[in-house]
């Protein structure tokens, strides 16, 4: 079974001297389709354990996260979830696109964090000066923690990702229906091999990012 996720990091922040801790977990980064998505659930000195059941998205099922939603909405102190759409990848790169959904995910809350802690080894939220002028939706840059496993460790992340992927899942079954064949509504977008079949026999979509070597559409062409 699962570790369950504590707020000991959190509260580590929190007795450091912030005010409000944002778990931040990133979700499509892979897919061959549709949005980057990023989760962000905020905390403070109040905040109570998590509810049961919080742990990183990936480890649990899609009924089970349903059912964590409005839990993790009442607990958190403050949740967002934003998005980069496909274009958006193509025209900036997966990087600059994870930063632009973060980025709309804080600007979504009503209050910006003292700090972030950020899935992973990469601080793709602060990105280069220019970047406002190529991404104008970006808002000033909390502090950054990185942590690797963090969405296995820390329950605002967990948390965050179970926002960000019933939310990106959703849009996805949405987008199958109007795309049919590609099998979005069980692959998510993602290269399992019903929808690299069905790239090489349809083409893509313009949910699809076209910058990409989309796999059924290099082996068509070679």
């Amino acid at each position: 079974m699962a570790r369950s996720v504590t707020l000991r990091l959190e509260r580590e922040l929190l007795r450091g001297g912030a005010r409000l801790v944002a778990g931040v977990d990133e979700l499509g980064r892979r897919a061959l389709c549709g949005p980057a998505t990023v989760g962000v659930v905020v905390v403070d000195a109040t905040t109570r354990t998590a509810p049961p059941g919080v742990r990183d998205s990936k480890l649990i099922s899609a009924a089970v996260r349903e059912s964590l939603v409005p839990r993790i909405r009442r607990w958190a102190v403050a949740c967002a979830v934003g998005h980069a759409e496909a274009h958006e990848v193509d025209a900036l790169g997966i990087i600059a696109a994870l930063r632009l959904a973060g980025h709309r995910a804080l600007a979504a809350l009503p209050q910006l964090p003292d700090i972030v802690v950020l899935d992973g080894n990469h601080d793709y939220l602060t990105g280069p000066a220019q970047s406002s002028l190529l991404e104008p939706d970006l808002v000033p840059v909390p502090a950054v923690r990185t942590q690797v496993k963090a969405d296995l460790r820390c329950a605002a992340v967990a948390a965050a990702s179970i926002l960000a992927k019933t939310e990106r899942d959703a849009l996805m079954v949405r987008l199958a229906a109007e795309h049919p064949g590609y099998g979005w509504e069980t692959n998510k977008g993602y290269a399992a091999p019903e929808h690299v079949d069905a790239l090489g026999r349809l083409g893509p979509s313009a949910q699809h990012r076209l910058s990409w070597r989309l796999p059924g559409i290099v082996a068509r062409e070679e």
